[in-house]
């Protein structure tokens, strides 16, 4: 749900970050391997692939896939670069990179690498996502509501609210303090404000009352929110 994209060509970058913003992705973009290394250093933020450019400032891209690996960090990373040699390919691979793309390439190969690394490892981003009788479904970006095996209940949600009920439900019963969501679910050049989390909220649980759907997602007052997979969810 959470990319970290490594690019110093600024119009390569730009124009990968719109492609998987379209997608419901939250991206990162830095321009060099050491700013990408503070990123997954951080305890904040949890990413869900890393695409990096093999030519970085700084710390290459191959440097850097190394450096995740010494440390045990399983994270997927799509290597991009000019360098197209066999042999090139296989020191790619053999960094670490889990799958390699060669310059120029059209978006829709690079999405289409992003889906079997999914398939590969469905943890990524899966077709669906199912707790307590709430289903999100990731190609259709609605929320399926339905306990007693009748139709269900299919609310459309925005980008930002499925974003944020995935990553919920992703941790189902666990209090996840707003901090942790709203440095999740929005990405660094947003600098969203303290009170956007909150917001977000009402906003969700306003369009799932007016269908007539209990809000899964409670509040615990000074520690966060969680999504209770005990809650009925008959609408």
């Amino acid at each position: 749900m959470r990319i970290l994209l490594v690019e110093d060509e600024a119009d390569l970058g730009l124009a990968i970050k719109q492609v998987l913003i379209s997608e419901k992705y939250v991206v990162d973009w830095v321009t060099d391997g050491t700013q990408a290394w503070l990123c997954l250093e951080s305890q904040w933020t949890d990413y869900t692939v890393a695409i990096v450019d093999w030519l970085l400032p700084e710390m290459s891209g191959l440097q850097l896939c190394q450096k995740l690996r010494l440390h045990q960090n399983p994270l997927p990373v799509l290597m991009l670069t000019a360098l197209g040699q066999p042999e090139n390919r296989v020191a790619g691979l053999d960094a670490g990179a889990d799958d390699y793309l060669v310059k120029p390439f059209v978006m829709e190969e690079l999405l289409a690498r992003l889906r079997a690394l999914q398939r590969r490892s469905p943890q990524l981003q899966p077709s669906t996502l199912t707790v307590a009788g709430f289903t999100l479904d990731t190609a259709n970006n609605v929320l399926r509501v339905n306990s007693d095996g009748s139709t269900p209940l299919v609310i459309s949600l925005t980008t930002k609210e499925f974003q944020l009920l995935m990553y919920l439900m992703q941790n189902p019963n666990r209090i996840i303090p707003g901090s942790k969501l709203r440095q999740q679910l929005w990405d660094m050049d947003e600098e969203p404000i303290s009170n956007v989390v909150a917001a977000q909220m009402r906003l969700l649980r306003r369009k799932l009352a007016n269908h007539g759907c209990p809000c899964p997602i409670e509040t615990v007052p000074g520690a966060g929110y969680r999504f209770n997979s005990q809650l009925h969810s008959q609408p």
